[in-house]
């Protein structure tokens, strides 16, 4: 017996009747006299940091996509530079699961500078909870709320012992 269309619902962000996605974003790393560039993001918690960037559309390549997202988030154009490593975040698996758990996403970081004369500024757009910008220290990383936790013991390892596939980490 099939159950009643009507009654079924989907996690949020989900469409009923439409199979699960994997979204797909891009980050920028950016790093400028030993400190960090970062969203900042609050709301109903804490406030903490993300890597700048975002999902790509369909059409889009990655470059293009990270281009635009940090014209969106920090203001301000960079120049995307080497791929830096791939991430997977599968949101049932981590401590946000309450949250983010129908979500699943392939996140590839690249190393990036701004562009020639650009200076990073937040002007109130990005994404829904980010509330401002900041450039943080690389030193002592570990100890701010950035996320993923995983990337500042990453960012610590000496250049030949990165790893380009991370996994499904937080």
């Amino acid at each position: 017996m099939n159950p009643d269309p009507s009654r079924l619902t989907n996690p949020p962000g989900i469409r009923v009747g439409v199979a699960p996605t994997i979204r797909v974003a891009n980050k920028a790393i950016i790093v400028r006299d030993g400190r960090l560039l970062v969203t900042v993001n609050s709301g109903d918690f804490p406030p903490f940091y993300l890597f700048p960037g975002g999902g790509q559309d369909h059409g889009e390549d990655a470059h293009a996509a990270l281009r635009r997202e940090c014209r969106e988030e920090i203001g301000c154009d960079v120049v995307v530079g080497d791929f830096a490593f791939l991430r997977e975040y599968i949101g049932a698996d981590h401590e946000f699961a309450e949250h983010d758990g129908p979500h699943h996403q392939l996140e590839a970081y690249f190393f990036c500078s701004l562009a020639p004369g650009a200076e990073p500024h937040f002007d109130g757009e990005g994404d829904r909870w980010q509330t401002d910008i900041r450039w943080i220290p690389l030193e002592g990383l570990a100890d701010q709320p950035l996320w993923p936790k995983t990337l500042a013991g990453w960012l610590a390892t000496p250049v030949a012992d990165r790893r380009g596939y991370l996994g499904n980490v937080n």
